[in-house]
């Protein structure tokens, strides 16, 4: 069953195929008493009026802008199909899946390991044997995986792994088809017929269903024949400070053109003294709000903002192997200086028993100079073999939790039930 933190317990999550889910009535994340596994939602067809996006624009409505991030990643055999595997994917296979996902390809840059794309709706990053697509808003991230799994067929690609993530929706009611919620987007895969036969894995909730929590699916269709050691690190933070939301607007750029926009904003932020050493693609959206990637060597890092009070949000995910997240994720912290944080890691088992502390086990996040963060809830599973994952909630201390923004923070928390 789903773990249901209610304190500062650290339960287990457990599959929620073909069992009863526990469900928020407010969002509908679930309908309360309905297993997920017979989920019935109908496969809608793919059009092309449903998959277009303006270049270079997000869809913008003033203060309920989708902030939280869903999240694909997508594994292939080595040494099976194409040499330069996924990267051998051209500018136009690589359109259609972005807009199948209803979203565009901005800026890119790339290394001698992997591309990172800059998209309109947040991230791709495409390695020789794997895919990393992140997208915010009302996007369909889900409709992506028919013309990909096309497209790598036609390289000789074998599917290995996929995972499917998000945390609970701000604006559930705004989302589109297949996305309106975990049960229909565990429809779609389970019954999808161009999916199904390839992806015949589980659902899982961590976290507590009456506040923020996060959905994971994971399908592993193989035995692997090596060691994996990836693990991926996100901090999804609520509430920022205003002095630090407001550099994320267009107006407090000096310089309005994007480019200068967007380095004015990294620079002035901090960001970039998160990433020290890597190639950063920043980009400013107009009126506000910002995304970036950087790559060092094999690892990415990517961040994306949206400032607005109503909806404030920011990211920091990374895929560097670090043994110590605490340092980071302090530094992460104290430059956005949020009210309440989620923190998910996810990895290979080999991968997080390399992790010395894990940052799940700290009851309290001291941020010099700023705040301390109280954990309310924390969780842990295991799934599909050798996957672990684990999520915890902080919220900052009540010293120092202004008053004029705790009532906002708690609107905001009953509003993302």
């Amino acid at each position: 069953m789903a773990a249901l933190p209610t304190s500062d317990a650290a339960p287990t999550g457990g599959p929620i195929d073909g069992a009863a889910s526990v469900i928020d009535d407010a969002n509908a994340e679930m309908s309360a008493g309905v297993a997920l596994g017979s989920a019935s939602a109908a496969i809608e067809p793919l059009s092309d009026s449903d998959t277009t996006t303006s270049e270079g624009d997000r869809e913008y409505v003033a203060g309920c802008f989708e902030g939280p991030e869903k999240n694909i990643e997508v594994c292939f055999t080595p040494d099976i199909g194409h040499p330069n595997g996924c990267r051998e994917l051209s500018r136009d296979a690589l359109d259609a899946i972005c807009a199948a996902s209803r979203c565009t390809i901005l800026t890119s840059v790339s290394n001698a390991h992997l591309d990172a794309y800059v998209l309109s709706e947040s991230s791709l990053f495409v390695y020789r044997h794997k895919m990393v697509l992140k997208t915010c808003g009302t996007t369909t991230l889900l409709r992506c995986l028919k013309p990909l799994l096309k497209a790598t067929n036609e390289l000789g690609l074998e599917l290995e792994w996929l995972g499917y993530s998000r945390a609970n929706y701000k604006f559930p009611d705004a989302q589109i088809f297949p996305h309106s919620s975990f049960q229909e987007e565990f429809g779609y895969l389970k019954k999808h017929p161009h999916l199904n036969a390839k992806l015949a894995g589980e659902g899982y909730i961590l976290g507590p269903i009456t506040g923020d929590h996060f959905l994971v699916y994971v399908a592993d269709k193989c035995t692997r024949q090596y060691v994996a050691t990836e693990r991926t690190l996100n901090i999804m933070m609520f509430d920022m400070a205003p002095e630090v939301a407001s550099h994320f607007y267009m107006e407090s750029c000096p310089d309005k053109e994007d480019a200068a926009a967007a380095k004015h904003m990294t620079a002035a932020s901090g960001i970039d003294n998160l990433v020290p050493g890597a190639i950063i693609d920043d980009r400013a959206f107009d009126p506000c709000g910002y995304s970036m990637n950087a790559i060092l060597y094999g690892s990415y890092t990517t961040v994306h903002i949206t400032p607005e009070q109503e909806c404030s949000y920011a990211s920091f995910e990374t895929s560097t192997p670090l043994t110590s997240y605490s340092a980071l994720i302090n530094n992460v912290l104290s430059t956005f200086r949020p009210m309440r944080v989620v923190v998910t890691l996810t990895g290979d088992a080999e991968g997080i028993a390399q992790v010395v502390e894990n940052p799940i086990d700290n009851k309290t996040i001291h941020v010099p100079g700023f705040a301390a963060y109280n954990r309310s809830s924390a969780s842990f599973t295991k799934v599909e073999g050798d996957c672990v994952v684990s999520m915890g909630n902080w919220e900052i201390s009540a010293e120092h939790d202004p008053s004029e923004l705790r009532e906002h923070r708690k609107t905001n928390r009953i509003q993302s039930i």
